[in-house]
Parts: structure tokens; C-alpha cells; sequence
């Protein structure tokens, strides 16, 4: 395994290409600041620009959260409002592994919020231990979930709870979370590691461009009327039959 510890963010690589990417400020329950917002830009590039790496891991370290959220103590902290802004456009953490091919696997127990519930959003996969409790209260403290969340939890959850969720900032339990689709499965909290690996195994071991163009494809499908997301499909198809002689074979039968 190589490691590489960055104070509040810890990065990892298994011999079989799975990233290992760990919140770790257990002592603030995670929430994540201004030093770890640039320490997951640093490894989220390395995961873009690593062609061995096939999976990766989302963790929180400590048994109390997964992430509460942004750091509110460095709130106002910034010499201006334009440069704060400034700051998050020049590292759109949350845009840029929005747009990593490759597939992560969020881990998420104990609070999960706001931020930390948007960054496990932005990721292909969600195990929750049965402790989570997952919501995004920033309407609480007179602001609006700003790292997508008002855009990914209506694409993954039915209208009404998003609304509700988003509205109010009440937190949900792990079960409801599970009912209507935030997370893919609850494990008990001893299993959930084991869980997350498993699934980041079965991604790493799929047809990598098949995988990149399956996602590719589901991407289109939240922003594009059906006709043409139905020839866009098509075009990402064709392509997945050049690069994979089993899925030629696959077209070709019929049943």
C-alpha cells in the first residue's frame, strides 16, 4: 500500500489500484476547512491524472461522523466576499470530482451533513452504517447547500424529500435514507468498511471504458430531453463496441 498523509486529509493506494481517501478531523467531526478543501483538490487531481487508480473510497475518520459539513468556525474568515468566491472558482473541489472518471464509493456514518453529505452525493455509490444521520441543514444558518446539493439530492431522491430535507434542514435517519434511494445499502457500523471495499473491488474489476461510458451516458440522461439522450446513447454504445470485443459479441445476440 502507499500512503500519503496530508495532516486533515489521509490518501492511500491498495496494490490493487483502490484509493483510500479519508477525511480526517475526527475531533471537529470532519468538517471540512479551508486546508482540507485544498488537500482534496491536491488528491482528487492525483486521481484524475492516475491510470491506476480504479476505485476509489470515501472515509471518515473517528466514529462520531462521516463529515458535519463545512468548518462554520472559518466563516468571514476570508479578506473579502469576492475573494473568498474567487478562491472556490479557481478550486471547484466539488466540480472537479464531478467530473473524475473515475468511480468513488462514499462510506458514510455517524453526521453526514451539508458538505459532507453533498461531497457522498457527488460519489457513485452510498453504504451508510445503520448510526447515519444524513441532512443538509444550511437554510438553519441563513444560506443554501452551495456544493450541489440542491442539485444532485432531487436527481437521487424524489422531489418531495428533497425538498423537505433541503427546506427545513431536518436530518434523516440511515433506514430513510435507504427507503428512498440516498444511499444504496445500511450496513451495521463494524461491516461498513468491508462493504465499501467490496463494491470498489467489483467496480475496479468491469471494463474500464464500458464503466466511463455507462456513466458518461447516465450524466446525459439527467440534462437531456429522451430523444436526444436515447442518440447520444447510441453514440456512447457504438463507441463501448469498439473498445471492447465482448460487447460486440453481446450486440449480436439476440434472445
Amino acid at each position: 500500500m502507499v500512503d500519503r498523509d496530508e495532516g486533515t486529509v489521509r490518501f492511500a493506494v491498495e496494490g490493487d489500484g483502490i484509493g483510500v481517501l479519508t477525511l480526517d478531523r475526527p475531533r471537529a467531526l470532519n468538517a471540512i476547512n479551508l486546508a482540507m478543501r485544498d488537500q482534496l483538490w491536491t488528491w482528487l487531481e492525483l486521481v484524475r491524472d492516475d491510470p491506476d487508480i480504479r476505485a476509489v473510497v470515501v472515509l471518515g475518520a473517528g466514529e462520531r461522523a462521516f463529515c458535519a459539513g463545512a468548518d462554520i468556525t472559518e466563516f468571514g474568515t476570508a479578506p473579502s466576499y469576492l475573494a473568498a468566491r474567487n478562491a472556490r472558482r479557481e478550486r471547484d473541489v466539488w466540480g472537479l470530482l464531478a467530473a473524475l472518471e473515475t468511480p468513488f464509493v462514499a462510506a458514510v456514518h455517524g453526521w453526514t451533513l451539508g458538505a459532507g453529505l453533498e461531497l457522498a452525493l457527488l460519489c457513485d455509490a452510498r453504504i451508510a452504517a445503520d448510526n447515519t444521520r444524513l441532512g443538509l441543514p444550511e437554510v438553519r444558518l441563513g444560506y443554501i447547500p452551495s456544493a450541489g446539493g440542491t442539485q444532485t439530492l432531487p436527481r437521487i431522491a424524489p422531489l418531495g424529500i428533497a425538498r423537505a430535507m433541503i427546506h427545513t434542514g431536518e436530518p434523516i435517519t440511515a433506514a430513510d435514507a435507504l427507503r428512498w434511494g440516498i444511499v444504496h445499502r445500511v450496513v451495521p457500523r463494524e461491516r461498513l468498511e468491508a462493504e465499501a471495499f467490496a463494491i470498489a473491488d467489483a467496480l475496479a474489476a468491469l471494463p474500464r471504458e464500458a464503466l466511463r461510458l455507462a456513466r458518461e451516458a447516465l450524466r446525459m440522461a439527467q440534462d437531456l430531453p429522451l430523444d436526444q439522450a436515447l442518440r447520444a446513447e447510441a453514440l456512447l454504445a457504438h463507441r463501448a463496441l469498439r473498445a471492447h470485443p465482448a460487447a460486440a459479441a453481446l450486440a449480436r445476440w439476440r434472445p
